[in-house]
């Protein structure tokens, strides 16, 4: 089976003897951090994701008072005539005995008496009362208050995925601008360079030294130079533009830069894929998916509660001390069959579980993967520099040499231009590979998750 640690670990050596052959010189970036700063502080998703980190916290805090008692005001007030009765033949029953007692007394001390129908539905009567209840034993209060607080953790999680991200996209914007202006810079050296030729040959060409195809091609030069400076601006504006946006800035707001030119990353970084927040994401999804499963099998667990109600009830709103009284108990609920409902729930939660795992070996390789990539990209991209470098020196002293023999009648205009040419493009690629090295880097950064946040 193919085994990126494998391949790794055979790679590692030879490619620190490599980085560590470059030796170049560390780059000063204390603009950059600062622009980072402010990104991590003022970007607007991010906001958005404090937003949710603090809705997570409040569910956290709304699942804690759930161990806490609800105590209620209820009154209530009943008027009702008709209805369902209860008969009571008092009349029936004490009559015989009151007349009795009359005859012995020989009185009518004792009167006759009608039988009562009682209204069910209570007239004139009112109930008012504190209504107190409180869970005594529910294990689905607890459990869920443990998925709420890593609920809570998560949100954290996904916000530094998003930070770090954010820190590569704000250092490759950076560099991009970076680029951008010093490729203005080499357009408009050019530009100066290609003028000054074509004032050079129309004087000769007015003196009869050359003929009007040099100063036709010299003009050309010049239209071509300025419309690829006019396209450097706009590609410099668009850069500018973008990393202003990830910064949370105006959109046209000066970008300030770093004054060093040709440092590159010289930071041997070592692989800590195992340390990714996306890892950690991971392993906080399988410990949530752990309590749902006890949340689950907390089915099996019966119920407790406690409440008291203290309050007055009584007809035409009187008030005394037969009206007052109180109530109170326990309730137990203890679910015995529910059609295996719960049976099929946590056998849902058992495959969950399978796929985070699964997910979890999957990440594992591709963060390996990706880390390599990158540090292979990088290594390709200071290469390129070196050569380009390399290219941009000979490409130099060969304009010089051409240049010098071009004043002196001894090159041909053609000569010249190309020998200009080279010049121009060896430049170009040497910045165009600088600061694919610098994005090269960030990319390898966030693939190793080496940044730190504060």
């Amino acid at each position: 089976m193919f085994n990126l640690k494998t391949m790794y670990n055979k790679m590692k050596k030879a490619i620190t003897f490599t980085i560590l052959c470059f030796g170049f010189i560390g780059y000063s970036q204390s603009k950059l951090d600062n622009y980072i700063q402010t990104g991590l502080k003022s970007n607007e998703v991010i906001k958005q994701h404090n937003f949710d980190i603090n809705k997570s916290m409040y569910a956290l805090q709304e699942a804690r008072s759930l161990f806490y008692p609800t105590v209620s005001l209820n009154a209530n007030y009943t008027k009702a005539d008709g209805g369902r009765t209860i008969d009571i033949p008092i009349g029936d029953m004490l009559n015989p005995v009151y007349s009795t007692l009359n005859q012995i007394t020989n009185s009518n001390a004792f009167p006759s008496l009608q039988n009562q129908s009682v209204l069910i539905n209570p007239d004139n009567f009112y109930d008012a009362k504190i209504h107190t209840t409180m869970p005594l034993l529910n294990y689905e209060i607890i459990y869920n208050k443990r998925i709420k607080s890593q609920q809570t953790s998560l949100q954290k999680i996904e916000l530094e995925i998003y930070q770090r991200e954010l820190v590569k996209e704000i250092k490759t914007a950076y560099y991009k601008y970076l680029q951008s202006i010093e490729g203005i810079n080499i357009y408009q050296d050019a530009l100066a360079l290609v003028k000054e030729n074509q004032r050079v040959n129309q004087s000769l060409f007015k003196n009869d030294k050359i003929n009007r195809t040099a100063v036709l091609r010299s003009d050309n030069e010049v239209i071509r130079i300025e419309a690829n400076l006019e396209t450097a601006k706009q590609v410099s504006n668009n850069a500018k533009t973008y990393f202003n946006f990830l910064i949370n800035q105006k959109l046209d707001s000066e970008i300030e830069v770093d004054s060093d030119k040709e440092s590159l990353p010289s930071t041997l970084v070592q692989e800590n894929t195992s340390g990714r927040e996306e890892l950690s994401k991971l392993t906080m999804a399988k410990d949530i998916n752990e309590n749902v499963s006890k949340l689950t099998q907390s089915y099996w667990y019966p119920k407790l509660s406690g409440f008291a109600d203290f309050g007055f009830q009584d007809f035409d709103f009187e008030v005394n001390k037969q009206s007052r009284y109180y109530f109170a108990g326990a309730a137990l609920e203890w679910t015995i069959f529910s059609g295996n409902k719960n049976k099929y729930r946590l056998k849902q939660v058992q495959e969950e579980s399978n796929k985070i795992n699964s997910q979890t070996d999957n990440v594992k390789q591709q963060l390996l993967l990706q880390f390599q990539v990158t540090r292979n990209n990088l290594m390709s991209a200071l290469e390129q520099f070196n050569a380009d470098k390399n290219q941009k020196a000979a490409a130099k002293k060969y304009n010089d040499d051409i240049t010098k023999l071009y004043k002196e009648g001894q090159a041909i205009y053609i000569e010249l231009l190309d020998a200009q040419n080279q010049w121009v493009n060896a430049q170009l690629n040497t910045n165009i590979s600088l600061y694919n090295s610098w994005i090269a880097y960030a990319e390898l950064e966030r693939a190793n998750a080496t940044f730190t946040l504060k």
